[in-house]
């Protein structure tokens, strides 16, 4: 049934951006801020097709239990924090080593951009983060870690999450050619590695809203953000080494817990 609904989600979302974005800018030429809430309608696909089919994919189960379940899980506002933090760093640390690399001032790389700051922060927050994750933190993501150990389930989770968004890649990017190969790899890594800070997270706290929050400030950047394929590269290392703090930190519990088990 898992497989199911991940191949619902792909094709119900490809086909709302390649049928209703497309038709709006195409046929109706739409302006930008109607393009905008196209795309935000859009990035609710998982969610729309796990309550389409709730009694398929959850039997057993109401969609108030299925959501009790999902924000059930105790929330540390210092784990919270931390977790948004890291989210943070990441990409900020990315655009300072690029502005050192390019002999660049940090203000360089940022632009207010279309929207006022409150209209930014409010797309960013009723797109993915909050129209994606009940499907692929509340629905996919349990199954997967009941599954397979850490590392597995977080990388397939990253892998599914990735190539969800493979239709972006041709219509909503700004990179073609040869540059469209670190631009998928990064989405990829990146991806994998959203995953493995959410699990991280939520093994120990686990609610949805930790999906939310890492999810969001991931995006939230993206709105002022003005970036070559450079960053994707840089990005893509500080994400690959970021796993790998985290499957040191993580395997270094799980002994401990072992020790303190045997010892018991």
């Amino acid at each position: 049934m898992i497989r199911k609904y991940i191949i619902a989600s792909y094709l119900v979302f490809w086909f709302m951006v390649l049928g209703i974005c497309g038709t709006a800018s195409m046929v109706f030429h739409c302006p930008q801020v109607v393009m905008r809430i196209l795309s935000n309608v859009c990035a609710w696909a998982p969610t729309i097709v796990l309550l389409a089919g709730f009694k398929k994919f959850c039997p057993g189960i109401t969609v108030k239990q299925f959501y009790k379940k999902a924000f059930s899980g105790k929330i540390s506002i210092a784990t919270l924090l931390l977790a948004a933090l890291i989210t943070l760093c990441a990409t900020m640390g990315t655009v300072s080593i690029l502005s050192v690399i390019q002999k660049k001032t940090l203000s360089s790389y940022f632009s207010l951009g279309t929207y006022p700051f409150w209209a930014s922060f409010l797309f960013s927050i009723t797109t993915g983060p909050t129209g994606e994750e009940s499907g692929w933190r509340g629905y996919v993501r349990p199954y997967l870690n009941a599954k397979y150990h850490f590392f597995k389930a977080s990388i397939l989770q990253g892998i599914i999450w990735a190539f969800w968004h493979t239709v972006l890649w041709f219509v909503d990017s700004d990179f073609m050619g040869l540059q469209l190969i670190p631009y998928i790899l990064s989405n990829v890594i990146v991806m994998s590695g959203l995953c493995f800070i959410m699990n991280f997270f939520m093994e120990k706290h686990d609610n949805l809203v930790y999906g939310i929050v890492v999810h969001f400030c991931f995006n939230f950047l993206y709105c002022f953000l003005k970036v070559d394929i450079w960053f994707y590269i840089i990005l893509s290392a500080i994400y690959i080494a970021l796993i790998a703090v985290l499957c040191l930190i993580k395997a270094k519990k799980t002994d401990e817990r072992s020790t303190t088990n045997n010892h018991i």
